[in-house]
């Protein structure tokens, strides 16, 4: 696993599970679609961990599965669905405030 240097707002505000190391990644990758062990292996999560929850994600349509490459099924966060829509605009509302606040301390 690779040693991740500054943790996200995201991740700083809501604590630092793996559950939220993958939200994290996904949100941030909104828009590629990534096999399970690279999910893994980019959100700094144990492949054993991530299995763990994994499932119940695709289940309740927090993840959707994009395609098949050999034997990797490829997912990628459903922007589509509602608690993903609302989890993501209040990560860019803290992103904007921790900026606008940046400015104003400069």
């Amino acid at each position: 696993m690779k040693i991740k240097e500054d943790k996200s707002i995201f991740l700083s505000r809501f604590g630092d599970t793996p559950q939220l190391r993958v939200l994290d990644f996904l949100m941030g990758n909104y828009f590629f679609d990534y096999p399970v062990t690279e999910i893994a292996r980019e959100s700094n999560v144990s492949y054993n961990s991530l299995t763990k929850f994994f499932e119940e994600w695709v289940k309740v349509g927090i993840l959707t599965r994009m395609r098949k490459v050999g034997k990797s099924d490829y997912f990628k966060l459903n922007v589509e669905n509602e608690f993903v829509k609302n989890i993501m605009k209040l990560n860019w509302k803290m992103v904007k405030d921790d900026i606008l606040a940046e400015k104003v301390a400069i």
